[in-house]
C-alpha cells in the first residue's frame, strides 16, 4: 500500500489556518506531491478558494462532525480521490489523538504546524490550557498570527517552551513580516558540572530534557531528590525514582521517575519514601521500562524528608 504524506495543520477557529493553506496551495512549488485531499474538519469566516490553487488535482472533504473522524471513512475517503498527500485543517475543539487513532495505516505524518491569534492566545492558555497544550506538545512549528510590537514576546515563548523546546516558534506581524524566535533557553543547571545539581523546582525541566536529548546525559553523574516506586516489576536491586510531574494541568498529574540501581547502598526502600540521589545516568535495556531507557546507577543514597504539598507536584513553567 502506497504511503499517504499528509501535513497537519492546528489551531483554533480563525487562527490562520485557512489563509496559510490557501497560500500554500496557491503556491506552485507544492505541484508535485500527488492528488491531494484537503480535509476540513472545521469552518470559519474564511473559505477556500479553489479556483486560485496552482496545485492540480485538489480535491474538498468536509467532515461535518467528529463522528466521520474515523479510520473506515477516511480510509474511504483516500480511495475515492486516491490522495497521495493530505492536507489537514483540524478542528481545534478536537484532541490530537482521535485524529492519531483515526489514521489509516498508509498516512504518514510529514509536517504538523500550529497556528494561534496572537491577540487571544494567553487568554485562551489561560482558560483552555488542555486544548492549547494538546495543540503545541507534538508539533513542528507554532505560529503567532496578528503579532503586534507592543506585545512581549517572552509572556508567548515561555507558553511554548513550557511544552516542548522542539518546536520552532514565529511571530508574524500584522502586515505580513515574519519573525522566527532566537530566544536562547538555557538550561537552569550546569549540565557541564562534575556533579550536575537538579533543584526540586526543576525537576521537571531535568525529566523532559533527559527523555528528549539522552546522549547529552550518557555518562553524567546527577543528583536530586525524588520518591521512591517499587513493584514486582522492578528487577531486584531497583527502584523507581521520580516525582508527580503536571504537563498541562491537574488532571494529567502523574508520577514519571527513573530506574535506579541502588547498588546496595540503601536496602528497605518502600513506596514513597523521599531520597536523594547521587547516581551517574546510562542507558540500557530495564524491565521498568520494557526497553533500553535510562538507568541510574547509584554512587550515594541518603534518606530525605518529603517536600512541602505546595511543591510536591513538578510542573515546567
Amino acid at each position: 500500500m502506497q504511503d499517504v504524506n499528509v501535513f497537519l495543520f492546528l489551531g483554533f477557529l480563525e487562527s490562520g489556518k485557512t489563509k496559510f493553506i490557501q497560500e500554500t496551495l496557491e503556491d506552485p512549488r507544492m505541484e508535485n506531491g500527488g492528488r491531494t485531499m484537503l480535509l476540513v474538519c472545521e469552518e470559519g469566516e474564511e473559505e477556500y478558494d479553489p479556483s486560485k490553487f496552482k496545485v492540480k488535482n485538489v480535491a474538498v472533504e468536509v467532515l461535518e462532525d467528529k463522528s466521520q473522524l474515523n479510520e473506515s471513512n477516511l480510509s474511504y475517503l483516500t480511495r475515492k480521490h486516491r490522495a497521495e498527500r493530505v492536507v489537514v485543517e483540524y478542528n481545534g475543539s478536537w484532541m490530537l489523538q482521535d485524529f492519531f487513532d483515526a489514521m489509516p495505516e498508509s498516512w504518514i505524518i510529514n509536517q504538523m504546524m500550529t497556528f494561534f491569534d496572537a491577540a487571544t492566545f494567553l487568554n485562551y492558555n489561560k482558560n483552555m490550557r488542555q486544548l492549547v497544550y494538546d495543540k503545541i506538545y507534538m508539533t513542528q512549528m507554532v505560529v503567532f498570527n496578528r503579532f503586534k510590537g507592543e506585545m512581549r514576546r517572552e509572556e508567548f515563548h515561555k507558553v511554548v517552551r513550557g511544552i516542548t523546546r522542539r518546536a520552532d516558534i514565529v511571530y508574524e506581524y500584522i502586515g505580513g513580516k515574519a519573525e522566527f524566535d532566537d530566544t536562547i533557553d538555557p538550561m537552569p543547571y550546569d549540565i557541564n558540572a562534575p556533579v550536575i545539581e537538579i533543584e526540586d523546582r526543576d525537576f521537571a525541566l531535568f525529566y523532559r530534557d533527559l527523555s528528549e536529548n539522552p546522549q547529552a546525559y550518557r555518562g553524567k553523574t546527577v543528583r536530586f531528590k525524588g520518591m521512591a516506586a517499587v513493584s514486582k516489576k522492578v528487577p531486584q536491586g531497583f527502584v523507581v525514582i521520580g516525582r508527580y510531574i503536571m504537563t498541562c494541568c491537574e488532571a494529567d498529574i502523574a508520577y514519571d521517575g527513573f530506574a535506579l540501581k541502588t547498588n546496595g547502598l540503601v536496602s528497605d526502600v518502600k513506596t514513597k519514601d523521599w531520597l536523594t540521589v547521587t547516581a551517574k545516568v546510562n542507558y540500557e535495556y530495564n524491565a521498568v521500562y520494557r526497553g533500553e531507557g535510562p538507568v541510574f546507577s547509584a554512587q550515594k543514597i541518603e534518606r530525605a524528608e518529603p517536600l512541602p504539598q505546595d511543591r510536591l507536584v513538578a510542573t515546567y513553567y
